[in-house]
């Protein structure tokens, strides 16, 4: 080799050994360097992996999501821990399996002061930290605001088309709130949590994507919110520095095996869930891994990304191996569990086990499946002999006894009966049943799931008859059930048939004598058939029954018994009920509203009006207590009476803020609009009191006030709609009381 070829072969080898350590130095440096631009977790609830084209699916197109994991790492095979909201998010932000984090269904549980959640870690890493959520299965009551400097949760919006409101909101209005937070926030270090609820609440209507089914349909809406927020951070030059997480809490059943919605049932429909992670400069890009992965996977890996010290009581382990593709992860086994029939129905609980190819459940009816060869899972193994059933399934009996042994199954707290409601909206029915021994297997039982979902969808849209029916149809099988039956006497009282509500508060009572809920429910039904007696002796048996003096059950007892007296025109007895209600609960300032009724059922309004003032004064500076029903209603009606317009509508409207339902306040209005010839607002009053209480009755006093506006075709309209809406229902009624 000559001296000039020799120089120059070392010079480049030289150069080449340079490079190769400048290359290694960069990505040790890139490596060991923390995310200092934002970290984002998007989590859009009830998303199915396989509905999206990212991992297949050719029904529809989604391009945020499609461009996001194009940029990021897929994973095929990622899993949530329970097919609830409430606890899988509460995995998902703690990196702790439900059993740990003791918060194990949507109703009655919180998150511990002491648990430590991802914003927490993050928040001391220096790190601003910002939540939106988009249900209300996931307000800051529920303690997964822990460690957010930054928390909304305003669902004022409501749902679309809902009797209740605040229940969720759209990721338009979501992701318009995260945009805001990010452009008050001085800084890109910042950890930001959107939740997104489309999937979940399919059935609001689009017309823009009409030719997809509603779960579809959902989904596109909730990938354009999404696709804003990319947006936004490409034009604030945010995205490359981001790591950004797309995961869903759980999947959807859509019939698979038989629950339309989720919570009940632990197959891969409703725990395989989509996973994608973007990383700063997109580094990984295009990489997909086959792996099994879990929710609680995600705090380690983030904690690893953001160089922060993980906890010791971390279950999960961090993924950034196969993020940065030098590694692989170990064969791991997932757990998953549904306490939803144990704590709404008092059937079994279900808890499984997966290692990403077989699943296992263990129920009365235990089950296994090959989800690589029976990805349906419709061929259950664990039905066939002894001797034909795999090994596997014997070692993943063995593998699901390790979780959870010894975590005692706690028992959910009371919620109030507005958190109740609000709650069953959104698909947490029954309210609970002693555990029946043997106990049952949710499997068998999902008719009855099923039918009281649907009857609370037609509750919450106001078709009250048609709830009633079908919860009457399922009391046929099971006629022991008080949770139905109180649904039943809910749904009739707000139909306006309180003869039925009676009676079906008289079945409760039979099965659960000791219900204080039946009992104030029957009075209250039975004050408004004016079966006054009765009222009264329902509610004292609540004031009787109560062991401690100042309970909430007491003072609604005490009110009833004031509206006995009141009825019957007996002075001393209201006094004395209202007494007794102001030192059961000081904030409900009875005694001065017993004046002021007592002055009004008298005729004397002008003597009425400065103690319902000051009973409405006294009650607006309390906390928590809403205000006295009718209060602002039989004010309005003094007010309108004296002729004094402008008051009585501020006092209707007032009652209407706080009951909607109330429809002679809703009637009040509308004789406020005509007397003072604001006759399109009189229509407009009109028109929403068959829309928020749409009773049989209510339709006839509509008809005959649009007849006193001059409007006889509406008039007509409204009594056809009538027959329309209640003839077939009375028809139906008749049959089955023959």
């Amino acid at each position: 080799m000559s001296r000039p070829f020799r120089h120059t072969f070392i010079v480049g080898l030289v150069a080449l050994a340079t490079g190769l350590a400048a290359v290694g130095g960069w990505r040790y440096a890139r490596a060991s360097a923390p995310v200092n631009g934002p970290i984002i977790l998007i989590s859009v609830d009830a998303l199915r992996s396989d509905h999206l084209p990212i991992y297949g699916y050719r029904e529809i197109r989604t391009p945020a999501i499609d461009a996001l994991a194009a940029d990021g790492v897929v994973f095929e095979r990622a899993y949530s821990h329970t097919p609830q909201t409430l606890p899988a998010h509460v995995s998902l932000l703690t990196g702790r399996l439900p059993f740990e984090t003791g918060v194990r269904d949507n109703v009655g549980f919180v998150v511990k002061d002491e648990e430590r959640l991802l914003p927490e870690m993050l928040r001391d890493r220096g790190f601003a930290t910002g939540a939106v959520v988009s249900s209300y299965e996931l307000r800051r009551g529920t303690g997964v605001n822990q460690g957010f400097t930054f928390f909304d949760d305003d669902m004022a919006s409501g749902a679309p088309d809902s009797g209740i409101g605040g229940l969720w909101r759209s990721g338009n209005a979501s992701e318009h709130i995260a945009e805001r937070w990010l452009e008050s926030t001085d800084t890109s270090r910042l950890f930001l949590f959107l939740h997104l609820y489309e999937p979940a609440a399919r059935d609001a209507a689009d017309d823009r994507v009409a030719e997809y089914t509603p779960y579809d349909a959902a989904i596109v809406r909730a990938d354009e919110a999404i696709g804003r927020l990319m947006r936004y951070l490409k034009a604030h030059q945010l995205y490359d520095r981001s790591t950004i997480i797309l995961v869903s809490d759980h999947g959807e059943g859509l019939g698979d095996h038989g629950e339309q919605e989720h919570g009940l049932l632990v197959y891969d429909e409703a725990l395989r869930v989509p996973l994608v992670i973007k990383r700063a400069a997109a580094e990984g890009a295009g990489r997909r891994v086959t792996v099994p992965v879990q929710h609680i996977d995600l705090v380690p890996t983030i904690l690893d990304l953001a160089k922060a010290p993980a906890s010791d009581n971390l279950s999960g382990h961090s993924l950034t191996p196969v993020l940065e593709g030098r590694g692989q992860l170990d064969k791991r086994i997932i757990y998953s569990e549904s306490m939803y029939g144990r704590y709404h129905f008092g059937w079994s609980e279900l808890t499984t086990v997966t290692d990403g190819r077989y699943r296992y459940i263990r129920a009365p009816g235990e089950e296994l499946y090959d989800t690589q060869i029976d990805p349906g899972q419709l061929e259950n193994l664990a039905a066939k002999t002894p001797d034909e059933i795999p090994a596997v399934m014997i070692q993943l009996r063995l593998d699901l006894k390790q979780f959870g042994a010894g975590a005692a199954l706690l028992d959910p707290v009371g919620v109030s009966a507005e958190e109740r409601e609000r709650l069953e909206a959104l698909g947490s029915v029954g309210n609970g049943a002693a555990p029946a021994e043997p106990l049952i297997d949710p499997k068998d039982k999902l008719t009855v799931l099923e039918t009281y979902r649907s009857a609370v969808r037609l509750g919450v849209r106001r078709q009250w008859q048609q709830a009633n029916d079908l919860l009457r149809a399922t009391l046929r099988a099971g006629p022991n059930r008080t949770d139905l039956w109180s649904k039943v006497a809910a749904y009739a009282a707000l139909a306006g048939k309180d003869d039925e509500a009676a009676v079906a508060y008289k079945r409760v009572l039979a099965i659960d004598p000791d219900s204080t809920a039946a009992r104030l429910g029957a009075a209250a039904s039975l004050l408004r058939l004016r079966r006054l007696e009765e009222a009264r002796q329902q509610a004292a048996l609540v004031v009787e029954a109560a062991f401690e003096p100042g309970t909430l059950a007491q003072a609604s007892a005490h009110a009833l018994l004031v509206e006995v007296a009141l009825a019957r025109g007996d002075a001393g007895t209201a006094r004395e009920e209202a007494l007794l209600v102001a030192e059961a609960d000081s904030r409900i300032p009875m005694p001065d509203y017993v004046e002021a009724r007592l002055l009004y059922d008298h005729g004397r309004l002008a003597s009425a009006l400065p103690f319902f003032d000051k009973t409405s004064a006294e009650g607006s500076r309390t906390q928590g207590v809403p205000p006295i029903a009718e209060l602002h209603y039989y004010m309005g009606d003094a007010l309108s009476r004296l002729k004094r317009y402008p008051e009585a509508e501020r006092a209707f409207l007032e009652e209407l803020k706080f009951f909607p339902q109330n429809s002679r306040a809703r009637i009040g209005l509308v004789t406020v609009y005509r007397k003072t010839k604001r006759l399109d607002e009189a229509g407009e009053a009109l028109s929403e009191l068959t829309r928020v209480s749409p009773t049989s009755g209510n339709y006839q006093i509509a008809a005959q006030l649009w007849e006193t506006l001059g409007e006889l075709r509406r008039a007509a309209a409204v009594r056809a709609e009538a027959r329309r809406l209640f003839e077939p229902a009375r028809q139906s009624t008749s049959r089955a009381a023959q």
